[in-house]
Formats: C-alpha cells, sequence, structure tokens
C-alpha cells in the first residue's frame, strides 16, 4: 500500500513539474477573478464596432466590420492600436505597446517610446479584431479595495471607466464598470469533490466495472469543459484534454475488466490537471467561461473528486491482484 500511494506522489509531481509554467501563464488571464469587467456600450453608436470584455476581464476585444480604420488610444492619448480593413496594426512608439503586454502592467517601457513620436506602425495580424490588456479597466492598487474590506460579503462597484477610440476626426468612448465581487464558499465545493471521492471508491470495491462509466462521464465533462477553454483563448489546457483522454481510455477498458493500472494513472492525472490544475474557480467569483459560475465549478469538482475516487479504485485493484508472496519453510 505504502509503495502504490509512494507511487502516485512521484507521478503527480513528475506530472506537475513541466506543466507548472504553462498553467502560471495561460494566456496571461486568470482563471477566476474577483472583479467583474463590464463593457456597458459606445457613446455614441457606429455599426459594425464592437468592443467586449473577455478572459474573465483580463482583456478588452474590439472587433471593426466598419470598413474603416478605427484607433484605440493609448494612455497619453497617443495612437496606440489600429484595426483597419486589411488588419491590425501597433505603434511601437506608444508606451502601452509594452505596458499592456502583461496583465500587471510590469513590463519595462524602452526609451525611446514616445508618445508625441510620430506613429510607427507593425502589423500584428490580418484579422479585423484585436484583444489588449487595458490598465484603465483594472484595479492596480495591491490588496482589497477598501469597500470590500469594510464589507467583504457585498458586491461593491468601483468605479466606470472608459478606453478612448477615434474614427477619422470623430472620438467614441467605450464605457464600463469594474466591480468587485464577494468569493463562492469553497468549501462546499471541497466537500463535495470528497464526497464524489468516497462515492467513486465505495462503487469501485463492490462494483470494479461501474467505475468504467464513471471514468466516461467525467472524461466527457473534463474534455468539453477544457476544450471550451481553449476555444475562448485560454492555455494551458492541452494537459487537461490529455488526462481527460486517459480517463476515456480507462473507462472504456474497465467496462471491459482490464487495465486497473491505466484507471490508477488516468484518475490521477484527471484529479491533478481536471482538477486541482483549476481549483482557483473554487474561490474567485468571476470564472473565465461563458453562462453561470456554477458551471465551470461543476465541471472542476467533478474532475477533481471522481479522478481521485478512480485513482483510488485503480489502486485497489492493482494490490488485490498482486499475488502474496510464496513463504518458505525451515
Amino acid at each position: 500500500m505504502r509503495s502504490g500511494f509512494l507511487f502516485v506522489a512521484v507521478l503527480a509531481g513528475a506530472l506537475l513539474v513541466p506543466a507548472g509554467p504553462a498553467s502560471a501563464h495561460g494566456g496571461d488571464a486568470p482563471d477566476a477573478t474577483a472583479y467583474r469587467t463590464e463593457v456597458t456600450g459606445l457613446s455614441a453608436p457606429v455599426p459594425g464596432l464592437s468592443v467586449r470584455a473577455v478572459e474573465a476581464g483580463a482583456r478588452l476585444e474590439l472587433t471593426n466590420d466598419t470598413g474603416r480604420t478605427v484607433e484605440v488610444l493609448g494612455y497619453r492619448n497617443e495612437p496606440y492600436l489600429e484595426v483597419r480593413p486589411d488588419g491590425t496594426y501597433q505603434n511601437v512608439n506608444s508606451p502601452a505597446a509594452y505596458i499592456n503586454r502583461t496583465l500587471d502592467g510590469d513590463t519595462p517601457v524602452p526609451s525611446n517610446a514616445d508618445p508625441a513620436a510620430p506613429p510607427q506602425w507593425q502589423r500584428i495580424s490580418t484579422g479585423p479584431s484585436v484583444r489588449w490588456h487595458d490598465q484603465r479597466t483594472h484595479w492596480l492598487t495591491p490588496g482589497l479595495p477598501p469597500q470590500a474590506q469594510a464589507d467583504p460579503t457585498t458586491a461593491h462597484k468601483l468605479r466606470d471607466w472608459s478606453v478612448p477610440l477615434r474614427q477619422g476626426v470623430t472620438t467614441i468612448e467605450v464605457r464600463g464598470t469594474l466591480t468587485w465581487e464577494p468569493p463562492p464558499a469553497a468549501w462546499r465545493w471541497w466537500v463535495g469533490a470528497a464526497v464524489l471521492a468516497l462515492a467513486v471508491t465505495a462503487l469501485g470495491r463492490r462494483r470494479g466495472r461501474w467505475v468504467g462509466a464513471v471514468a466516461l462521464v467525467a472524461g466527457t465533462i473534463t474534455l468539453g469543459y477544457a476544450v471550451t477553454r481553449a476555444s475562448l483563448g485560454a492555455e494551458g489546457t492541452a494537459p487537461a484534454i490529455g488526462a481527460a483522454v486517459l480517463v476515456l481510455a480507462a473507462g472504456v477498458l474497465t467496462l471491459r475488466g482490464r487495465t486497473p493500472f491505466l484507471l490508477l494513472l488516468g484518475g490521477a492525472a484527471l484529479a491533478i490537471f481536471g482538477g486541482l490544475g483549476d481549483a482557483g474557480v473554487f474561490t474567485q467569483a468571476v470564472v473565465n467561461f461563458p453562462g453561470p459560475g456554477w458551471v465551470p465549478r461543476a465541471a472542476v469538482l467533478t474532475a477533481a473528486g471522481a479522478g481521485a475516487g478512480l485513482a483510488a479504485t485503480g489502486l485497489l485493484r492493482l494490490r488485490s491482484a498482486t499475488p502474496a508472496p510464496i513463504s518458505s519453510t525451515a
């Protein structure tokens, strides 16, 4: 038994080490956050022009189908981005081109980046849409906002914000709000995952093949969740997709009464990459996923709980299948 748990621990460490940087830098967008950034509209409607908040509010996305050039202005009203009919361009002389490379805005601005200098445009895409971090839409002060410190159980609107655009000689504002939202009760989701793990383990002890159906359901849910996140531009989803595929294969073979080792391996990978890797959704209110927040939390709960239960079942089946050593008599 001890050797089996040691194997799982070593396996988890070996899998997590290479996955760390990818999940930590997943497109510089958080899996979940306490801050809700919403676009409320444009100061003047422009047919074919739309702006929305994406990646849990980490970026704004502008789509220009007007047939004319639209400029995004930087922090000193200098030209920063141009979305033209033939693609998107960035002004390398704009300080915003460097500040906005990361969510925290911590990229050093080179000395040649001067907002008063003539624009020097660099093409960054051929499409009519562009996404960028914008410090005007974020909460930049370390720690909780004063309103949240005073009352951490209630949502608080922190401010209205605006980002200037320009089309020809006309200036347009993208307008929105920034709100802090209290965290969900994370302990309920962890308890749910623990209960599911125990239930799957108990099922595996009584009806070993039936956990194959559990593996198929859990793998399908995790695969759908990870693929949806990938379609939204989230990076670092490949380990979760791989774990889901592995669990699906283990489910099919378990229904045929085979490969408890694959069940152990797939369950451990599912719990680590599909569950623990996205556990931040349990602790923050705003999740980088479409629809209500309980949907991704339920997917992560399923991966963590079912994955742990499948791994435990595989381990127990391997242990029971190991022949007892033959004792010798003097």
